[in-house]
């Protein structure tokens, strides 16, 4: 059968994948725009069987059909690529409550640390926090640590020290800093407390 746009003989196909994602993307833009095969297939200036066919994978078809089916869709050509060969997703999803709760180094009573973030290669690039602070009396210790680490407050409010200064963090404050530094809480000022700390391990010398 020719395509009717080019009167040259449209090649049949039989699993390949670029038909294949292009006729669902045809389809489901057909969809949702509420418009059936008939009235694309006329506005195109393309038979039905042969719409069907794009849609299905079951021929390929010229890039000029495409532009046509594309506008008759209200999209760009481009549009109908956009999505196509891009790589697989490796998110690593954390749902509310489920981080893993870590000890880390000098933390006490009233300290918890979920891990929000796992490391899944070899280096590790950073990791991610969510701490909570709940007891006025602790005696707070302080951290060093290569790379750089920075602070998101969510709830409350604290002092915190870097190194000779001290900075008062509230809810939606951030604190960027050397991790070599030493640092820490200096004064928990309203409870409860709640802040991301992301640390990232910068795999380049740091600057003396």
């Amino acid at each position: 059968m020719a395509d009717a746009m080019t009167g040259k003989p449209e090649q049949t196909v039989s699993d390949h994948t670029l038909e294949r994602y292009v006729g669902n993307t045809i389809r489901d833009l057909r969809q949702r725009h509420g418009l059936t095969i008939a009235e694309v297939s006329e506005q195109v200036g393309i038979s039905r069987g042969m719409l069907s066919k794009i849609e299905n994978a079951q021929t390929a078809t010229s890039l000029e059909t495409l532009a046509k089916l594309a506008s008759a869709l209200g999209v760009s050509l481009a549009t109908l690529f956009r999505n196509y060969n891009i790589p697989a997703g490796s998110a690593q999803l954390v749902k509310q409550g489920e981080g893993m709760e870590v000890v880390r180094r000098g933390t006490k009573r009233g300290h918890t640390y979920h891990l929000l973030a796992y490391d899944q290669g070899p280096t590790k690039l950073f990791e991610p926090f969510l701490i909570t602070m709940d007891d006025a009396s602790e005696v707070f210790p302080t951290f060093e640590h290569p790379g750089t680490e920075f602070i998101y407050m969510l709830e409350g409010a604290i002092e915190y020290r870097h190194g000779q200064s001290t900075y008062l963090l509230e809810p939606g404050d951030s604190l960027t800093f050397r991790g070599d530094i030493p640092h820490g809480p200096e004064k928990l000022i309203t409870l409860p407390i709640r802040f991301l700390a992301i640390i990232y391990y910068s795999m380049l010398p740091t600057d003396a």
